[in-house]
């Protein structure tokens, strides 16, 4: 027994031995903070001189990305060291699944204390965390509020920026076990919009002009024409109150866009809107006595918001700045700058007025680029600026291995270790050769499409599922990327190689489209149907449902009377939308087409655009299938599924869409149990003896006349009285 406690006393020594060498981890991240605006990299509008300690006592990476440009998913990829589309967290509004894997559960569990202050934005409260205090939602700049442990939330006076900093320092200083390393992730809200600069910081610019970008009047020719659809540009997108600080009516809205007040003036105590109203009132006024006389050209009031901006920008950066020196300061007056690791870093980058956009979302450089400083005394030495392609997925393998903690082989980024061990923090052999990026927000705020694509050295793809657009751009020619050489001869074997490297990229992190939810409400009609299906299921009373796509649909067309005849007295609700892929399926389920109804049956036919849009490969397509059914089977596990093969297509039987869609059926047969999914194919219902198909029966090969709807309601009949309809 002695020697058994002995034995555990020596492993005790051995560990808080070790335990003493773990470096801590500092990491200061803020949000939308553009490279543009910090000097280390370069900056002509700012200084920002505390973040620039990292750089000359650290490295710089010049090529760090974001895998989607985005605050939450950004955050989920942090942490979970996956892509979205694994980690669940694809688009803000998704709720963090607290529940799986992340670095600090890891790090706590081997020893480290952990804290978050500041920005979260995850929905759900943080876990792996020995302490935290976070700000809810975005957060708001003057006097905000702060969720705290208990659930209960606590105002604080001040400016956040500093409030944060207060919290980490009492954090290091007071609360923490100084006896275990620790991880702090300190997370500004600013500069996000809208910018609000502390009080000190008002004038900070005053008298000043900033530099404009070469591309603040971008009229986005030579590119998608999805680019003129933003709602993200300076031009026709900058709120009267929420971003030009305007009181009261909006008095030019062919300028400015109403709607959005500035809520950050509500919040301030009197003081405040004294401080605030001193600087803003007098410039507000000179510009609408130049606007009243007709003095200002569009460009000048262009030109007049950009400035408003940029000022109101910089200045929330000048808090983030300031507050990060504190931090320095803390570390290197205490002792602990020496055993500590500390990086500064942004959730994504931001357009300070290239294409004349802010924001973010979009795959150029400016959103897409991420600032990642790192100070790692021992290990990395000062001045260093690094080429090798690093993303926000690399983070939290990182932080692991720093820590001397196993990697979970599910962790889908790299850790940057054997990089910054390496001279110059130069990519060691093996390493990437290109990142994997990708946005999921449709439809929603600032009309960004869904889009993906891989980044290299010199060139980037994009694909923009929406119009089935490639774009290929050349950032040593051209980076600005103001037009994309995707039809350019000269470069076909530079697309053809970018495309085949964005195959074999999305494969290599497991990218299914077929299985990541999707909405096309950015087209009207889809959104309209898409709100009266629901409103219908919201009804109740629904015995049978249809599930698919332009086929489905079509019992509403050319198959409206055989409807009528076989489903009209049956309670049955059509979700048959045209064009839809298992992608937009997946989102229908999800977002209210099933809104608590428990139907007797579902007819499940989906699939074929998925070939004739993208020839996407059978087993991908079989895989989105198999969401839907699973979809249905937990939100509605009383339901029968008859799911039907994917229908023929084309002239003849060696038509490679057809070939397509036997394969997904090959795959999709095996759903059937014999109980609750039945599986029918009913190929041989509309094909001639010969394998064609008549055009009497699928006028254009693809979609049903009257007669081949009959066909299809009389095949499914004896199936559907078997489910009890």
């Amino acid at each position: 027994m002695r020697k058994f406690l002995w034995s555990l006393l020596l492993l005790a020594v051995a560990w808080e031995a070790e335990a003493a060498k773990r470096p801590n981890i500092v990491f200061i991240f803020s949000d939308d903070h553009a490279l543009q605006a910090i000097g280390a990299y370069g900056s002509v509008v700012n200084q920002t001189p505390n973040i620039d300690r990292l750089a000359t006592s650290g490295a710089v990476f010049e090529n760090s990305f974001c895998a989607n440009s985005i605050c939450g998913p950004s955050r989920a990829c942090i942490l979970t060291g996956k892509h979205s589309h694994v980690n669940g967290f694809l688009r803000n509004g998704n709720r963090f699944d607290g529940g799986q894997v992340t670095f600090p559960k890891l790090l706590q569990a081997a020893g480290y204390e952990t804290a978050m202050i500041g920005k979260w934005h995850l929905e759900t409260e943080p876990t792996g965390f020995d302490y935290w205090e976070i700000l809810p939602g975005q957060g708001s700049y003057y006097n905000p509020d702060f969720i705290q442990m208990d659930g209960s939330r606590k105002r604080y006076s001040g400016y956040c920026t500093d409030l944060i900093g207060d919290m980490a320092l009492h954090w290091m200083q007071e609360q923490r076990d100084p006896d275990k390393p620790f991880v702090l992730m300190c997370q500004n809200k600013a500069p996000h919009r809208n910018w609000a600069p502390a009080e000190r910081h008002l004038d900070l610019f005053k008298g000043k002009t900033i530099p404009e970008p070469a591309s603040l009047f971008d009229d986005y020719a030579g590119r998608s024409g999805l680019l003129k659809e933003n709602e993200m540009s300076l031009r026709n997108h900058f709120y009267w109150g929420h971003d030009a600080k305007f009181h009261g009516d909006n008095l030019y809205p062919e300028y400015f866009a109403s709607g959005i007040p500035n809520g950050e003036y509500s919040r301030m105590t009197p003081e405040q809107k004294a401080a605030w109203d001193a600087h803003y009132r007098p410039e507000n006024q000179a510009f609408l006595a130049a606007m009243d006389a007709g003095e200002l050209s569009e460009e000048e009031i262009l030109r007049w918001k950009y400035q408003r901006y940029m000022k109101d920008y910089l200045g929330c950066i000048q808090a983030v700045d300031e507050n990060v020196g504190r931090i320095l300061d803390y570390l290197e007056e205490s002792g602990l700058a020496e055993n500590t690791v500390v990086i500064y870093s942004s959730d994504q980058g931001f357009y300070l007025g290239e294409h004349g956009w802010y924001d973010k979302r979009w795959m150029f450089e400016e959103s897409l680029r991420m600032p990642f400083l790192i100070r790692w005394p021992g290990v990395i030495e000062g001045g260093v600026r690094s080429e090798a392609l690093i993303q926000n997925i690399d983070y939290a393998p990182t932080f692991l291995e720093m820590a001397g903690v196993p990697i979970p082989e599910a962790i889908q980024g790299r850790s940057l270790v054997p990089v910054l061990a390496n001279a110059e923090c130069a990519a060691p052999m093996g390493w990437r050769d290109a990142i994997y990026y990708a946005y999921y927000e449709n439809a929603a705020v600032h009309n960004v499409p869904v889009h993906d694509g891989i980044r290299m050295d010199r060139y980037k793809l994009m694909f923009f599922p929406r119009t089935h657009e490639w774009q290929l751009f050349d950032l040593e020619t051209d980076p600005q990327e103001m037009r994309s050489m995707h039809e350019d001869p000269a470069y076909s074997a530079v697309l053809r190689g970018m495309q085949q490297r964005y195959r074999d990229v999305r494969r290599y992190y497991g990218v299914n489209s077929a299985v990541i939810p999707a909405t096309r409400g950015e087209e009207g009609w889809w959104a309209d149907r898409q709100r009266a299906v629901n409103e219908r299921v919201r009804e109740g009373d629904v015995d049978l449902l249809f599930i698919g796509d332009s086929i489905t649909h079509g019992w509403e067309g050319a198959g409206k009377e055989v409807w009528d005849r076989f489903y009209g007295e049956r309670k049955a609700v059509n979700q048959g939308f045209g064009g839809d892929r298992t992608e937009h399926v997946i989102w229908r389920l999800t977002h209210g087409h099933l809104a608590g109804i428990k139907p007797k049956a579902a007819v499940i036919m989906i699939g074929t655009n998925n070939t004739g849009h993208l020839m996407q490969a059978p087993e991908e397509v079989a895989a989105g299938v198999g969401r839907i059914l699973e979809i249905l089977e937990e939100r509605t596990p009383q339901t029968k599924v008859l799911l039907l093969g994917v229908f023929p297509r084309g002239e003849g039987r060696w038509d490679q869409g057809r070939i397509n869609n036997q394969g997904i059926n090959d795959l999709i047969a095996h759903h059937a149990d014999g109980e609750r999914v039945r599986y029918m194919d009913l190929g041989t219902v509309f094909m001639e003896p010969d394998g064609s198909l008549s055009r009497e029966i699928m006028p254009d090969l693809l979609h049903l006349s009257p007669a081949g709807y009959e066909r299809w309601a009389t095949a499914m009949e004896p199936v559907l009285k078997e489910m009890g309809l």
